[in-house]
């Protein structure tokens, strides 16, 4: 056994059925191998796992295996904090950009995992800060987007902004997404917006519903920092949210500001991981086009 991974922290929604049943697979067999197997009350209450809290994580993981969809293993982002913790995800939501592995080989590929036999994958993260009119900040990491949206409200929103203290835009619509590469395959990508290489340094603007055609997603360097300031406009309600989860409320005079964070987070991944092919999967690439012509053929 790899001797970096001694003891294992297990995440996931164990109310649902399609995760209970795979994480009892993976307490049994991990038992079996003599690793030292960790989880949350919510699962630690249901299996044979040591009770762990929160923030007790950072010193005593050494690996999170993550069992769910790509919101599970935000929220195990999140559980990281500072420390880098490498990160696994068995699969069992829909499109599982993140979660790679599926139920059918997660033991053979944590076998492979535990002994060694794996690579390993930077993500960038962004770190949003919300201040308000009397200077009061908020602030939040996110692993796949920050996103300014009306909220609770028919008007859109009347907003600019800035790349790297330079002016850039001035925007009508619903709001805007800033998302990492990692998030260009999730809120950014229903928008319209372009699919980011995971090893590149870049961050996808992308604006939500905007009003004029020519707003279009522009990518720049994750080294510059975005600012997004909302104008003045009767109506205005825009909420700021990072990875699904609310921020706070960004009003005329306050600021949204996104930068890169200045730590990652860490995927591990089994032999034969193939980021496109990924993609060709979840998104349906790559069919047999001249089997489909062939066959269109033939009927005529």
């Amino acid at each position: 056994m790899n001797q970096k991974f001694k003891t294992v922290v297990l995440v996931g929604r164990y109310t649902d059925k399609r995760v209970s049943d795979p994480i009892q697979g993976i307490v049994k067999h991990l038992i079996k191998v003599g690793v030292d197997i960790v989880a949350l009350p919510d699962i630690a209450n249901h299996v044979d796992a040591r009770l762990i809290e929160e923030d007790a994580l950072a010193t005593e993981a050494d690996l999170i295996i993550a069992v769910g969809g790509d919101g599970t293993m935000l929220h195990a982002a999140k559980l990281c904090g500072d420390a880098d913790i490498p990160l696994l995800g068995v699969n069992r939501g829909r499109l599982g950009f993140l979660t790679d592995v599926s139920p059918s080989e997660m033991l053979e590929s944590i076998d492979k995992i535990l002994a060694g036999h794996y690579s390993r994958e930077s993500r960038l993260q962004l770190e949003a800060t919300l201040t308000n009119l009397n200077g009061d900040t908020q602030s939040a990491f996110a692993l796949n987007d920050v996103v300014l949206q009306r909220f609770n409200t028919g008007r859109m929103l009347d907003f600019e902004t800035r790349i790297g203290d330079q002016y850039v835009n001035s925007h009508l619509g619903d709001g805007l997404i800033a998302a990492t590469p990692t998030g260009s395959t999730a809120y950014a990508l229903s928008c319209g917006g372009p699919i980011i290489e995971p090893r590149l340094d870049a961050v996808v603007i992308v604006p939500i519903c905007p009003h004029t055609l020519s707003d279009r997603p522009i990518v720049v360097p994750s080294s510059q920092k975005i600012e997004v300031a909302l104008l003045e406009r009767e109506g205005t309600h825009a909420e700021v949210s990072v990875d699904g989860h609310t921020l706070g409320e960004l009003k005329p005079g306050g600021s949204l500001v996104i930068k890169e964070a200045p730590g990652r987070i860490t995927l591990i991944h089994p032999p034969g991981y193939d980021y496109y092919e990924i993609l060709r999967s979840k998104l349906h690439w790559g069919r047999d086009s001249r089997r489909q012509s062939d066959e269109s053929g033939s009927q005529c």
